[in-house]
């Protein structure tokens, strides 16, 4: 029998970690498992890629099967319920790679790679379909308060199961500095379990001090469990960083960890941000548990992000989303004991009101969850519409959706990052300016620094708050989840304010403006345009 690997706690400044701290250097930049991984995988595809050359060069024939194959790919291509945006990146491709192009959109859409996780994904939904029952006094109050939102609940309904809740307990937390407060001082209380989902977890002040509270709960007996997204196992963290959780009593996943293997399934990447406390208190909104987050480090200026946290029976639709992904490579899945725990009790009374509306989204299925809700609220608005996003990259609908609410006099506005994180996402947010201030629509670039921030807001009654980028990897190929508010007074009223503050912060972009953007910088948004659904 092989003995199990054991493994140490470091202290490095007072701050826990679970790995040695490791000076950054051009050596280890190129050796890292990242470019270890790329270059292994790159090759596959030149393999890939010269093995075709040589069919082709070698059996006239294969020419023959090869241009039929490609004919029948753009049949399909055209024939498919893909976006239109996406029809044109995968046009542009096959016109000039087209052997390649073709046979990776026939891999992609076959779900070679993912099909499995597709099938197991499906049937949890399906059996936790009606796992928690909508409670028809508060449709009835849905349909009664005649903002649609009704409708919007049967809508996302068919994709999973996300009930409205009345009479929650909620607050917003406008900067990662005073969600991480509250989050220690909540995990603390702990008495049956913590469950905790993260797109990004990297060592450091923030994610060392929430580790020792769990350390110390899953010693004493609670029910701890982590799961992060496998890209933090590519740069941020070791391959075996969840066996060394699990050393310490935690239980812990990584979810889709990338392997040196060309597969699809590694485009569908756990955006999320689930934290739940048993099952009485959740936490969920844009901030991962990383220092960056909390401006205990500088990465882009000061950091602008956003949380929010619910206490009551709305908590059971955030603990089913995690089951549903932890549950995913597990042969017995199990719910009750968890969806089933009761909610908050003894919560203010003066926070609460309205309805609060958990949600998820999951790239397997055929449903644009995240996309339906922000189009909705466009569509819906009477009076203004505020944004806070991080990264812009429209599709057709939702570009249309932004300019027709502005055209019919909606105020429309949008604070997007000053300092990028990403300079091809800067590029490509800024190739869309033009076209939507011709439409009304205001724009303001957050100038401390990077807004993280995945918030909207309309009409002094509605409110998103979550992980939903407004970009096509949130809208098409992430899981995430949000917190649709609807005329709940107090989160609102805080989304309002900070929204209000934020913008105060911000440059305002004009036409003028945009003509002083350096040339290179618009080309390469331009130029970005035509891959923007692929990235």
């Amino acid at each position: 029998m092989a003995k199990a690997t054991v493994y140490e706690k470091y202290y490095e400044d007072g701050i826990l970690r679970l790995t040695k701290k490791r000076k950054k250097g051009i050596f280890s930049f190129f050796f890292s498992r990242f470019w270890i991984l790329f270059l292994l995988m790159v090759l596959q595809i030149v393999v890939f890629v010269s093995f075709l050359d040589w069919l082709e060069d070698f059996k006239p024939a294969f020419r023959v099967i090869i241009g039929l194959f490609m004919i029948a790919m753009l049949v399909y291509l055209f024939a498919s319920d893909i976006d239109a945006s996406s029809k044109l990146t995968w046009l542009f491709f096959i016109a000039i790679i087209p052997i390649p192009s073709s046979i990776f959109l026939f891999y992609t859409r076959m779900g070679f790679g993912h099909r499995r996780i597709k099938e197991r994904v499906e049937a949890l939904t399906a059996e936790t379909l009606h796992s928690i029952p909508q409670d028809p006094a508060v449709t009835a109050a849905l349909a009664d308060a005649d903002g649609g939102v009704d409708a919007l609940v049967r809508c996302i309904g068919h994709s999973g199961c996300f009930p409205a809740y009345e009479g929650e307990e909620t607050v917003y937390f406008p900067t990662g500095e005073a969600f991480f407060e509250e989050v220690l001082t909540e995990i603390a209380k702990a008495e049956k379990f913590i469950f905790l989902e993260s797109y990004i977890i990297g060592e450091g002040y923030m994610w060392g001090k929430v580790l020792e509270i769990l350390m110390q709960k899953a010693a004493a007996g609670v029910d701890v469990r982590v799961m992060y997204d496998g890209m933090c196992g590519v740069s941020i963290l070791p391959m075996d960083y969840d066996a060394r959780l699990r050393s310490f009593g935690i239980r812990a996943k990584e979810f889709a960890p990338i392997r040196p293997i060309v597969s699809s399934r590694y485009n569908f990447r756990d955006h999320r941000k689930i934290l739940i406390v048993d099952g009485r208190t959740a936490f969920t909104g844009g901030i991962n548990f990383a220092d960056e987050y909390i401006n205990r480090i500088e990465r882009f200026g000061v950091w602008k992000d956003a949380g929010l946290m619910v206490r009551g029976e709305a908590v059971r639709s955030f603990t089913l989303m995690f089951l549903q992904m932890w549950n995913i490579d597990e042969e017995t899945p199990v719910w009750k004991p968890f969806v089933s725990a009761p909610g908050a009790e003894n919560a203010s009374a003066a926070a609460r009101n309205g309805f609060v509306i958990p949600y998820a989204d999951c790239p397997m299925d055929d449903y644009k969850v995240g996309e339906t809700v922000y189009v909705d609220i466009l569509n819906r608005a009477k009076h203004y519409v505020y944004i806070m996003t991080p990264y812009l990259v429209l599709d057709g609908e939702t570009e249309g959706a932004l300019k027709y609410a502005a055209q019919r006099g909606v105020d429309v506005r949008l604070i997007l990052p000053g300092i990028p994180d990403k300079k091809y996402a800067y590029a490509l947010a800024k190739s869309y300016y033009r076209v939507l201030l011709d439409a009304g629509v205001k724009i303001y670039e957050y100038t401390p620094g990077f807004v993280h921030a995945k918030v909207f807001l309309c009409d002094d009654e509605r409110a998103v708050v979550g992980s939903v980028n407004l970009d096509y990897r949130s809208l098409y190929h992430n899981y995430e989840c949000a917190t649709y508010l609807y005329r709940v007074a107090e989160a609102i009223g805080g989304v309002r304010e900070d929204f209000t503050k934020t913008m105060g912060e911000c440059r305002e972009v004009t036409h003028e403006t945009i003509k002083k953007e350096k040339k290179g910088f618009v080309f390469l948004g331009f130029l970005m345009r035509f891959i923007a659904p692929l990235i």
